[in-house]
């Protein structure tokens, strides 16, 4: 994938994970595209050792694994912020 491939993947994962997250970050775009970048990245490693498939590319699937990297990295940084 190209770097405006991630950017774009990024936007859009980052978009979907604040829309679902019931306290929305207040990052703005740029925060959402980070936040979509690093899910993807940790999604893409997470499902290439538990499923066998990382990102393939803008497609659903790689969608839902950036999504839920994405929603792992939101999780977590929450966490580490509240201690």
């Amino acid at each position: 994938m190209s770097i405006v491939s991630w950017i774009l993947l990024g936007l859009v994962v980052g978009l979907i994970a604040n829309a679902l997250d019931p306290k929305p970050a207040s990052g703005g775009i740029i925060g959402a595209i980070l936040l979509g970048i690093v899910g993807a990245i940790v999604g893409g490693f997470l499902g290439q050792v538990v499923l066998g498939t990382g990102i393939t590319g803008f497609n659903l699937g790689s969608i839902v694994i950036a999504l839920i990297g994405s929603l792992i990295v939101l999780f977590l940084a929450r966490s580490f912020n509240k201690a």
